[in-house]
Parts: structure tokens; C-alpha cells; sequence
């Protein structure tokens, strides 16, 4: 059984493609990565980063060579006192000691060789930064190498995973903090002055960060780190702005990861930072908009309200919802209906987030769109208006506080007040808070101003109803007395 675990173990790492860096010395804890490891196993390796690169000319004819591999890390000099001819030499020297992985669990282990690497870091963020001169096509290539061994990696399982552990609610769970960061943060921070330089050539970077690469940095967006996060939404909002060949896949690739959350797992650190991103995209959308972006918010933005941790990223979602009505006041109808679709039934908290975001949208709806869908919409918010949490019935009941959401009541009051009117009554005849009381008094008030005949034609159905149930309840108690009654003496003459 062992000798099949490593042959499988070895198998699989034979697909990954072998770097060129030095080997691990295993006595002062330093790790050099051959290998990438990422989360998917499908997914492994570097385009282009396997066996020896070309020896290309660097400035003044010298040749760009990588250094022999050492098992040790030394401090190297400072770009401004070596001659500028030599910089490309010493980057590669730089690149090769920043690609050493250190122990951070035991913070005593290779102190001195984890400083040179994070003042090495800096000085690399310092002169892509500065322009000091444009860096050789084979030393990006090498970059971005050192860049993926240090950020591509297996994330540690959620408490849920592969434990014993009862899965808990993602709200309540503390956060993994990455004891890397010191050096993680400082090579997304190269990475991201790589991608907004100026003198970065999209043509040439592009060989590099390709699709792989994208996609290796979305599978970290699961990071439960939020600093990882934060820089990880800053760098792929700045691929997808500068790399124009990557977004129909970025989007894609995007699209495929709510698929997975909202449809198996419902379990991701990163909705809210990938919805940010959305965000922005979705308004730089040109109009007419096409018929791709309409698919992706009815199979994909509208179905994020379903996952029970909706609330996590919420704000994010009505945002990007938000966005694509104002775009086209015509996805009214479509968002409304998508909302009502997955209204929550017992969770109160989630249905107060529903109806805030509701209000957002009808405030960009026109009247046209409104009527389609009002009489399922009011249907929803009469029970809203009846609903024995306070803060749903309050919450229902500030939609008459907004100017324009009252006049399209207003215009449409003929179908909206005998819809809403029983509810209304229900509440200042036998709601428990007093605050939800007194705003159901203002609505009735401000629907008795606009129309004073509908009101009392609703009233007077009102009235007929009630009294109807009456006549039916006393028939039904009056039934079930005779019952009795027969009952009693079948059992007096047996």
C-alpha cells in the first residue's frame, strides 16, 4: 500500500514543471520551491517555466546569465552601486534569493536569511517602481516565476474541512492569517508595480501572465486571509484593465466560481472581493448591452441572493444589481422577479437585506417596468408588512418614504391599495410595536389622501370580507356543536 501512495505521489509530480532554482538547505529551514503547487490539481505549473531559458543581451551587450544555484542566501548590493549594464545581471541574482521559502511557524528559524529576503523584496518593488530602466524579457519571465512560487500554494482547509468538525456559520469563524505575509505581501506588492508600470509591454507580459496564471490567482481569492484578498482584487481588477485579451476569460473564469459556490459549495472567502471587481466592470459596460452580460446577471448575480451566507457579501452584490438597471432600466422586470424568486421565508435578517436592496432598485425603475411585475412585488411586501419581526414590517414600510417609489404608487394605486389594504388594517388592529403601528397609520393616511373613493371602496371589500369570515367561523363552531351534540348521544344510548 506505501509503495502505491508513492507511486502516485510520483506521478503526480511529475507534472508539474520543474524551476530552476537552488535546492532546499534543509539545515537553516529554507525552502526552494521546484514545484507550484496550487489549489486545484488540475491546475499546476507555469506556462513556459520549465527547462533552460535563452542567455538574451542585456544593457551595453552584457549577457543576462542566472547565477549557479547555492544552498545559502546572501545579501547582494544595491542597484545604484553596481553600473546600470550590470542591473539586469543583478535582478536575476535578486529574483533567484527572493525565490527561497522560509518556515514562519517557528519564528527563531533562519531570522537573518528572512530579513534579506524581505530588504531583496524591496529593493525590487523599489526599481520597478522608480522606471530606473526597463527590465529584459527574460528577467520578467523570471519574475513572474519567482512571483508564482511564492503566492501559488495549497491554502489551508477551513475548520469544516476534513475534520471532525461541525461546519459553523462563515460570519462566526476567525479568519486564518497567513504567517507568511511579511514576504507574501511585499511580492504582490512587485506584482502589482509590474502590472500598472508604464514601461510593462502588455505584448510581452502577456506570455506570462496568461490564462494559467489568472487563473492560479483567482483560486487564492478563497485566501481566508483578507490582506491577501485585498491585494489580490487590487492586481486583478489592474490585469483585467491593462490586459484587454484577458476579459471575456477573467469574467468567465469568474462566472464559474459563483456556479461552484452558489450550486455545491455555498463555502468561499472571496464572493465580496470578486463582486467588487464586478462592480467596476459592470460599469464601464457599453450600451446597448450585450446579450452575455444579460445571461451572466440572470444565471449568475441573481442566484448569489440563494447561498445562506448572502449577507457576508451583500452590499457588494445590490451594488453590482443596482448597476445593471441603472444600464438598462428594461432588467427591472428580470432583477424584481429574481428577487422575489428567492425571497427568504424564515431568515429575518436576510429578508431586511432583500427589501434594501429592492427599494435600491426601484428607484431606478420606470413605470412601464413597475407594472409588469407590481402585482407579485406587492403581494411579497404585504407580507413583509405582516411580519411579526419589527424590523422587516418597518423595514417594508419606509418604501413610502421615498419620493419616487410613492408616485409609482401613486399612478398605480387602482391595483396597489386593495393588494396592500388588509395588511394595512391587520397591522393598527393587532401589531405588537408601537413604532411599526404608527408608520402603517401614515400609509393608510397618505393612500386615504390620494384617493378618498378607492379608499372606501377597499374598505367597505374590507369590511365584507371580515364580516364573511365571521359568518363562516360561527357556521364552522356551530357545525362542531352538533357534532358533539350527536356524537353525546350515540354514546348515552350504546
Amino acid at each position: 500500500m506505501l509503495n502505491k501512495f508513492m507511486k502516485r505521489g510520483n506521478k503526480k509530480g511529475s507534472k508539474s514543471d520543474d524551476l530552476a532554482f537552488p535546492p532546499a538547505n534543509r539545515g537553516s529551514g529554507i525552502v526552494a520551491s521546484s514545484n507550484v503547487v496550487v489549489n486545484h490539481a488540475s491546475r499546476v505549473g507555469v506556462p513556459g517555466s520549465s527547462g533552460p531559458t535563452a542567455t538574451p543581451q542585456g544593457v551595453g551587450g552584457a549577457a543576462i546569465v542566472a547565477p549557479p544555484p547555492t544552498g545559502s542566501v546572501e545579501a547582494l548590493p544595491l542597484f545604484k552601486d553596481v553600473p546600470a549594464a550590470e542591473r539586469q545581471n543583478l535582478f536575476m541574482r535578486k529574483l533567484q534569493i527572493c525565490s527561497f521559502q522560509f518556515d514562519f511557524i517557528d519564528t527563531l528559524k533562519s531570522v537573518r536569511e528572512k530579513e534579506i529576503k524581505r530588504q531583496t523584496l524591496m529593493e525590487l518593488i523599489e526599481f520597478i517602481q522608480s522606471g530606473s530602466g526597463k527590465i529584459h524579457e527574460t528577467v520578467q519571465e523570471e519574475m513572474i516565476k519567482m512571483v508564482s512560487i511564492n503566492i501559488f500554494r495549497c491554502l489551508p482547509p477551513s475548520s469544516h474541512e476534513n475534520t471532525g468538525v461541525e461546519a459553523t456559520d462563515p460570519e462566526e469563524e476567525e479568519p486564518f492569517l497567513e504567517p507568511s505575509w511579511p514576504h507574501l505581501q511585499l511580492v504582490y506588492e512587485l506584482l502589482l508595480r509590474y502590472v500598472v508600470s508604464q514601461d510593462t509591454d502588455t505584448k510581452i507580459a502577456k506570455r506570462y501572465i496568461d490564462h494559467s496564471f489568472v487563473l492560479k490567482l483567482l483560486d487564492l481569492f478563497d485566501s481566508e486571509d483578507p490582506r491577501e484578498r485585498e491585494y489580490l482584487k487590487t492586481i486583478l481588477h489592474r490585469i483585467y484593465g491593462k490586459f484587454m485579451v484577458h476579459r471575456p476569460f477573467i469574467r468567465k473564469a469568474i462566472n464559474n466560481i459563483f456556479y461552484r459556490f452558489i450550486y455545491e459549495t455555498e463555502r468561499h472567502s472571496g464572493i465580496g472581493e470578486l463582486l467588487e471587481i464586478l462592480g467596476s466592470i459592470i460599469n464601464g459596460f457599453a450600451l446597448p448591452m450585450k446579450e452575455e452580460h444579460k445571461l451572466f446577471l440572470v444565471r449568475a448575480l441573481i442566484p448569489l441572493h440563494k447561498p445562506k451566507p448572502v449577507g457576508l457579501y451583500h452590499q457588494q452584490l445590490s451594488y453590482c444589481i443596482t448597476q445593471f438597471v441603472e444600464k438598462d432600466y428594461k432588467l427591472a422586470d428580470t432583477v424584481i422577479r429574481g428577487l422575489l424568486k428567492y425571497w427568504p421565508v424564515t431568515n429575518c435578517q436576510k429578508e431586511v437585506l432583500f427589501l434594501g436592496e429592492l427599494e435600491e432598485v426601484l428607484e431606478a425603475t420606470q413605470c412601464a417596468e413597475f407594472q409588469r411585475c407590481m402585482i407579485p412585488l406587492f403581494r411579497q411586501i404585504a407580507r413583509c408588512l405582516n411580519s411579526p419581526h419589527f424590523q422587516v414590517a418597518e423595514r417594508a414600510l419606509f418604501f413610502w418614504n421615498n419620493e419616487h417609489i410613492v408616485s409609482l404608487i401613486a399612478q398605480n394605486r387602482n391595483v396597489i391599495l386593495p393588494i396592500i389594504f388588509e395588511a394595512l388594517e391587520k397591522n393598527i388592529q393587532s401589531h405588537w410595536n408601537q413604532a411599526v403601528h404608527g408608520l402603517t397609520v401614515n400609509v393608510r393616511k397618505m393612500f386615504l389622501e390620494m384617493d378618498v373613493e378607492l379608499f372606501e371602496d377597499c374598505q367597505s371589500q374590507y369590511e365584507e370580507k371580515v364580516s364573511r369570515a365571521k359568518d363562516v367561523e360561527e357556521q364552522r363552531l356551530l357545525t362542531w356543536k352538533r357534532l358533539a351534540e350527536v356524537a353525546g348521544e350515540d354514546m348515552v344510548t350504546a
